[in-house]
This record gives structure tokens, C-alpha cells and sequence, in this order.
């Protein structure tokens, strides 16, 4: 039988019950979130279980939610089954006061320099990682540039005309 993304959805709500809640499907992909103590739990289970395989980790990701309270900051991990060819997404929320996740490097290796990169973009914190610095931007920087806390564009700025931008 064929991995579908139903069956996904019926395995992890086995295994964990209402710790998986958002179940989503975008374009085919199925998405899910879960808290973020249970990040591993569930990533070791993906691997694991004889009918899921997800062993290949694509993409680690994070996003800024300003909104959110409590929710600022989201890991967005992408894997897939090569064998079935089907591809899954898993979101853990974090607050910004406390953005501490746990590292998957010890199931997947790959995910040493995106949790760093994740780290060096938006400032999440991947507890047990053994290497935990910036990867792209310089060790000095006090700020983390993907978080939308700063304007799109300096308004003290005089060099600019509004009228070659549409706003004149």
C-alpha cells in the first residue's frame, strides 16, 4: 500500500494524540505543527516507523510571527520519504523571549548548518548543537536581520525623491 497523507496524519495522531494539531495540505504537501519540547520525539518517529521513513531532512527554515504572541518564532522543518516520494512539513513555535529548540543534528547531519543558519537569520537557539555560532553574517552583529522588527526603509533619508518611488 501506498503512503499517502493520510496515513501520515493517522500515524502521528496514534503515536501522539492532540500534540499534533494543525494538520494542513498546501499543493499535496501535508503540514503539522507540534509543541516544540516534542520537536525530536516526533522527528525520531518520522524516521523511525517502518511505514513513514522520512530519512532524508531537506530543509530547516524559520519565520518571524510579530503577531503572535508567544508564537513569534516558528522552525519549519521539510522532509521527505525517498522511497514513496512524498514530502511532509512540521512547524514548532517558539516565543522570541525564549527561543530555544532542540537540535536534530544527532538524527540528521545535514542539519548542522541550518540550524546555524537559522540560528545566525532569526536567532533560534538549537539546544544541544554542537557548534552553535553564525554561519553567514559576522560575530559582532547584536540583531538578527530576518526578524521584522526594523522599517523596510530608513525614513530619515533626504537623498531620495518620493516621486521616482510612486509616492509623490
Amino acid at each position: 500500500m501506498s503512503l499517502t497523507n493520510e496515513i501520515i496524519k493517522q500515524r502521528l495522531t496514534e503515536k501522539f494524540g492532540d500534540q499534533v494539531t494543525g494538520f494542513t495540505e498546501t499543493y499535496g504537501m501535508l503540514s503539522f505543527e507540534s509543541p516544540k519540547e516534542n520537536n525530536l520525539k516526533v522527528l525520531n518517529f518520522l524516521y523511525d516507523d517502518d511505514q513513514l521513513r522520512f530519512r532524508f531532512l531537506t530543509d530547516i527554515t524559520g519565520v518571524h510571527y510579530p503577531d503572535q504572541p508567544g508564537r513569534e518564532l516558528a522552525v519549519v522543518y521539510h522532509l521527505h520519504n525517498l522511497e514513496d516520494n512524498i514530502r511532509i512539513r512540521f512547524k514548532v513555535f517558539t516565543a522570541v523571549d525564549t527561543p530555544d529548540v532542540y537540535t536534530a543534528t544527532g538524527l540528521f547531519s545535514s542539519a548542522n548548518w541550518m540550524e546555524r543558519e537559522t540560528y545566525d537569520f532569526l536567532g533560534i537557539n538549537f539546544v544541544g548543537h554542537p557548534n552553535m555560532k553564525r554561519i553567514l553574517n559576522v560575530e559582532e552583529m547584536d540583531y538578527f536581520p530576518l526578524r521584522k522588527e526594523f522599517p523596510l526603509e530608513d525614513q530619515t533619508r533626504i537623498d531620495k525623491d518620493d516621486e521616482m518611488f510612486g509616492r509623490g
